[in-house]
């Protein structure tokens, strides 16, 4: 699979099953949590419609057609407005380690920036350590304790970063 063949675009309607999909499937796969996660969340099963407001945006990497990853920006829950969250950012084993996780991450950066957020933060699980190594190279800071109102109350690693 060559990246000539892979485009990163705005989810559309008819990639919800196919998102849906691969979101689930990492769960059993790195043995996270089901509940307090992204697979409990309403919004997995319609990802299209839950990224529709005012400064928000979820894109997907689409190979030959298939939906094989994805990753979205949205306003923190429940905290300052000049703050968005990093969310649902995952990816079939079809295409991990082949550096579309970095090019999705950087993609989603740029568009947090464009949109005038100040700080962008990130809840993960301990188990996704890939994923935490790619936040830490992009100049992402821990954090003791969560921030917002997210609802995933299984994930324990908390991360922001400043946009400016």
């Amino acid at each position: 699979m060559s990246k000539n063949n892979m485009v990163i675009r705005e989810i559309m309607l008819e990639d919800n099953a196919q998102i849906e999909g691969v979101i689930r499937a990492c769960f059993p796969e790195f043995n996270i949590p089901l509940k307090g996660t992204a697979y409990a969340d309403p919004e997995t099963k319609r990802m299209y419609q839950s990224y529709k407001n005012k400064n928000d945006v979820y894109y997907v990497i689409d190979v030959d057609g298939e939906i094989l990853g994805g990753a979205g920006i949205k306003t923190l829950k429940g905290f300052k407005s000049t703050v968005c969250e990093l969310q649902k950012m995952y990816f079939s084993p079809k295409i991990r380690g082949k550096g579309y996780g970095k090019l999705l991450f950087k993609k989603c950066i740029d568009s947090a920036k464009k949109m005038g957020y100040k700080q962008c933060y990130i809840e993960s699980a301990p188990q996704l350590k890939a994923a935490i190594h790619i936040y830490e190279s992009f100049g992402f800071k821990h954090l003791k304790e969560p921030l917002g109102d997210t609802g995933h109350n299984s994930c324990s690693i908390w991360m922001i970063k400043d946009l400016l």
